[in-house]
Formats: C-alpha cells, structure tokens, sequence
C-alpha cells in the first residue's frame, strides 16, 4: 500500500465555483476541482495554490482550511491511499484556462447547483458542501472578501 498526499482548492468568484474537466485518452472523464500532489519541502497551503493556479491559470487567496478527504485506487503495481487536503479560496476574477498537459479540457465557474451535479466523485461533493456553506456564513457576516478575516 502507497500513502499520497494532495491538496486543492473550492475557488469562488461572486458566488460561483471553479471546475475542470478531464478527458484522459477517453477513459477518465469528468469535472473535478483543481488539486495536486504535495511537493518536497512544500506547505500543504502552498500545494494548494501552486496546483489552481498550474491546472486553472486561476488567481486565488487562501480564506481557510474546509477539511480533509481521502480516496483508494488501484495501479497495477498497488492500492494507493490518498489524502486530500482542501482549502476555501477566493477568486480574483472569472478567468481560468485548462491546463492541457495535464488533460484537462475545459475549466470554468459555476452557480452552485450547477457544480454539484457537474462533479464526479461524492467526496468532492461532499467538500464543496462544506466550503460553500462556510462561504454563504462569511458572505452572511460581511467577512467574504475582508481582511480583517485573514
């Protein structure tokens, strides 16, 4: 068994969530949010937004840490484990751009039911319920967006 750590982002801009989605050789597809593998020496909140920006092209702020999810797959040499750590971001405008190397084909924001359905897998689900719900609290106390908060 292989442990790996990821890290990724549930990025808002004016209410709305930012997606990919992948096309690997017709095989996996779907819309997913932007995540990445942790990198030696790197801070987990560091990997999070190296890999929106690298996947997205986005421009994002870390507002807070929503949780953790964790996932199994199979390779042909073993099962990996992986934990994915998972921030609430900012957006700084509606532009993103598809990162091709890494098969992704489309990108773009969401209204929120929207990104619900869109999404592949439950625990990205999952997370996007958390996030978004710490986003409409913020939202609700005038801290969405304010520094005071961060």
């Amino acid at each position: 068994m292989i442990e790996a750590t990821s890290c990724g982002g549930v990025v808002i801009f004016r209410g709305k969530i930012l997606l990919l989605y992948k096309n690997y050789k017709n095989r996996y597809e779907g819309w997913v949010l932007p995540k990445g593998t942790v990198e030696e020496g790197e801070q987990f909140n560091e990997t999070a937004l190296r890999e929106v920006k690298e996947e997205t092209s986005a421009d994002a702020s870390i507002i807070k840490y929503v949780g953790k999810s964790q996932y199994t797959f199979n390779t042909p040499a073993d099962v990996v484990v992986k934990d994915v750590h998972w921030y609430l971001m900012m957006g700084e405008s509606y532009f993103s751009k598809p990162q091709k190397e890494e098969y992704f084909r489309d990108s773009g924001y969401y209204k929120y039911h929207e990104a619900y359905h869109l999404l592949k897998f439950t625990n990205e689900k999952q997370i996007l319920e958390k996030a978004y719900a710490e986003y409409l609290e913020l939202r609700k106390n005038n801290l969405w967006g304010s520094s005071k908060y961060y």
